[in-house]
């Protein structure tokens, strides 16, 4: 249930739903699109994500294949011809034909698919059993364009061409009879033939109808030419006509004939068409989500929030022609920590952010994926009450606040455990002492009932209350001090300020104004609200530390499984090596073996042939040669040193890691060369950048003078290097008043 009923309006999300029905294909699809509705079921709401999700992903897998084809929409077609005699004419059996090739195309290419990997898709049927014949029947009456064939049957082809041949005889007629008037002046040069009440005429000045002879068939509005059919004609063009009725009949005859076969599976061609267009609308549905870069989150059945990285999904779809990029934020809604208090100033984000819970949480409940990270979770709501913009009704007689508290009523009887509620500026809209009041009590009471909510307001009664009450909590709109602009972040633990003061003399409102403002409002307020503003700059002071620190530990972790990857890469080198090695002995051992059997036959066979005997010898003595290791000996080294490193490996993980700490804890972030020879710099340089970006130095200073310049140069030549193989970000002079071109700031 959603409160009020105006809330998609409310949310932008007809403009959502417009971008929907624009991707599909078809009307059919179109009219789903128009039907999605907020669901409340949690069965039915994870059955509409998935399918969507499936869908997505069969479409972003460009080699499966997807089949191209044409959806129509042929339901008022086959509703005529549930009545006996009725027809359907050769462009309805065209679109019938078109839609069941699909129809049986898609289903064939659904139960190829994985069923692991796409359980709906892969089951989704189009009950095309009963109506593979129906292409092959149409295609046997109507040629590729949807025209009905000569060969439909032998009476159609017999009058065809009768009527070719008719209609070829009254050509010449009326060819030769024209001729012979533009010979006797009775027509112009240019004239020619032409239709009119189906029959071929002459154009004709009305003066000249006469000697034409005929029968007057029409005139033009200005009465200047009359179209006659000469008499010699007359009877040629009856038979032709009365050929056309004849072939009207027949192809009447042919598909009556054709569509009392289609009549009895009528319910199963409804079905097919149905079930297309819910695969149009699907895949309209994956094609929005690509646009906006939309997931499905883990849906649970319980009212929850923990989104990440959320973006607004009509914000980002505006502003991607622009080149602009939405501020994602992350809410977490749970039982402990039901309402959101968010504050800030004015034109902040805190409106966006209250918008884009609501939206997203809508979407998400029809069944659409939502812009946000993958590891985000989301819950469902039974009820979404909202109270966004101003009701005022002239019609009703209520003001904007009237019509608030009118909204406030329907969410205290409304509002439950299953209930997320979304209210704008809270409290706003009459005097602030009372309104405060009014919204604090609301709030209480709402919390009392154990709903769930996100609140915008200014009013510091409130942000007391959210830090006090259990199970509430504030939020707040980021802003830069220094620069006097929104940051447009939302950050969750702390209230926010309204920086009124800082704004006002931004825009030049005189000092003696504000300090008569500040002097009205009481010190202990100001105080309040600078204590805000500098948590919120603590805040994101550390946030930006945490954020530096975990960029840091992440380059180190990949830095720490690149060389695990090296030492995998080592032992199946050794075990290659080994393989090589044993072979290579075994190959050695053979041709020995058969060398010195051969030799000692040759021995004996040359009795006591003294030079035989020698040359054998000698073949003995090179073969001992051979059988030294010494290729073989320092591959079976490297197996040594190798199996020494597979003794260490287990350490060496620990061991790398240990070492990078160790290295960390004690690095230095200066290198000073001056005075260095160039060779001895380099070295020192290359040992000292090696470590920089091991331990993920962030930012060092490398001192090498001025002097003749080799040095700079030197260094310079290397962090290029460097900066090309992406191994720092880059690299420039230091500041002029310390030390400039000097020393190179080094940036990893």
């Amino acid at each position: 249930m959603t409160y009020p009923e105006n809330i998609e309006q409310k949310l932008d999300f007809p403009i959502l739903r417009a971008r929907l029905e624009g991707l599909c294909e078809s009307p059919l699809g179109v009219r789903e699109a128009k039907a999605m509705a907020f669901e409340t079921d949690y069965e039915t709401i994870c059955h509409l994500l998935n399918e969507t999700e499936e869908m997505l992903h069969v479409q972003q897998d460009a080699s499966l294949g997807f089949p191209d084809g044409g959806i129509h929409d042929i339901s008022e077609a086959l509703a005529r011809i549930r009545v006996e005699g009725l027809y359907l004419d050769e462009q309805e059996l065209y679109a019938l034909r078109m839609t069941l090739d699909y129809a049986i195309r898609l289903e064939a290419f659904f139960r190829r698919l994985d069923t692991l990997r796409f359980p709906l898709l892969s089951h989704c049927t189009m009950a095309c059993g009963s109506l593979q014949t129906i292409p092959a029947e149409v295609d046997r009456i109507l040629d590729r364009y949807g025209q009905m064939k000569d060969s439909a049957s032998p009476e159609l082809a017999r009058i065809r061409r009768e009527l070719t041949r008719a209609q070829g005889s009254v050509q010449r007629a009326m060819q030769r009879i024209l001729h012979e008037a533009q010979g006797l002046g009775l027509v112009e040069k240019d004239t020619a033939p032409t239709i009119r009440e189906g029959r071929l005429v002459l154009p004709v000045s009305p003066a000249f109808r006469r000697k034409i002879g005929g029968i007057v068939h029409d005139e033009s509005a200005s009465g200047k030419t009359v179209y006659v059919e000469p008499q010699e004609v007359v009877e040629a063009n009856n038979h032709i006509r009365q050929l056309e009725s004849e072939e009207s009949r027949e192809r009447v005859r042919i598909l009556t004939e054709v569509t009392d076969g289609i009549r009895p599976l009528v319910p199963d061609i409804f079905h097919t068409n149905q079930a297309l267009g819910h695969v149009d609308f699907l895949r309209a549905k994956a094609r929005l989500a690509a646009e906006l870069k939309a997931i499905r989150p883990e849906v649970t059945d319980e009212p929850m929030a923990a989104w990440k990285e959320a973006r607004h999904a009509v914000l980002y779809l505006t502003f991607l022609p622009q080149g602009k990029s939405v501020v994602p934020m992350s809410i977490d809604l749970n039982r402990d920590q039901r309402i959101l208090v968010i504050s800030g100033p004015n034109a902040g984000g805190k409106s966006v952010c209250l918008k884009t819970v609501a939206l997203l949480q809508y979407m998400l409940q029809c069944g659409m994926l939502v812009p946000m990270r993958e590891d985000s979770r989301a819950g469902v709501f039974r009820n979404l009450l909202i109270d966004i913009g101003d009701e005022q009704s002239l019609l009703d007689d209520l003001s904007t606040y009237s019509s608030h508290l009118r909204n406030m009523k329907q969410f205290l009887r409304m509002a439950d455990a299953q209930s997320l509620f979304l209210i704008d500026e809270f409290g706003s809209g009459t005097e602030p002492l009372i309104g405060g009041a009014i919204a604090e009590a609301v709030l209480k009471s709402l919390n009392h009932q154990q709903a769930m909510g996100v609140v915008t307001t200014h009013y510091t009664n409130l942000k007391h209350l959210a830090e006090s009450e259990q199970g509430m909590q504030n939020g707040a709109m980021l802003y830069d001090r220094g620069a006097l602009h929104p940051l447009f972040q939302l950050s969750i633990g702390q209230a926010g300020s309204s920086f009124a003061v800082e704004i006002a003399r931004q825009i030049g409102l005189g000092e003696d104004i504000i300090r008569e403002a500040t002097d009205l409002v009481g010190i202990e307020h100001l105080d309040y609200d600078k204590q805000l503003q500098d948590i919120a700059r603590d805040k994101r002071y550390w946030e930006n530390k945490r954020q530096n620190i975990r960029q840091k530990e992440k380059r180190l972790e990949e830095r720490v499984a690149y060389y695990e990857q090296e030492i995998a890469s080592l032992k199946q080198k050794r075990k290659q090596i080994v393989e090589e090695a044993k072979a290579e002995a075994s190959d050695i051992l053979q041709r020995s073996n058969a060398t010195i059997e051969r030799t000692i036959r040759e021995i004996k066979e040359a009795k006591a042939d003294r030079e035989k005997t020698k040359q054998a010898r000698a073949k003995v003595e090179h073969l001992k040669e051979e059988v030294k290791p010494k290729e073989s000996a320092k591959v079976l080294r490297d197996l040594r040193d190798l199996k020494h490193l597979a003794k260490q490996m287990p350490k060496v993980s620990s061991a790398v890691a240990n070492t990078i700490h160790t290295r960390k804890v004690s690095f230095v972030r200066t290198l000073d060369m001056r005075g260095m020879r160039a060779d001895e710099a380099q070295e020192q340089l290359i040992a000292y950048m090696d470590d920089a970006i091991m331990v993920a130095a962030g930012e060092v200073t490398l001192l090498h003078g001025t002097g003749t310049g080799a040095l700079k140069q030197l260094t310079r030549d290397y962090l290029a290097r460097l900066k090309r193989q992406g191994r720092i970000v880059d690299f420039h002079d230091g500041d002029i008043n310390h030390g400039g071109a000097g020393l190179t700031i080094v940036e990893i």
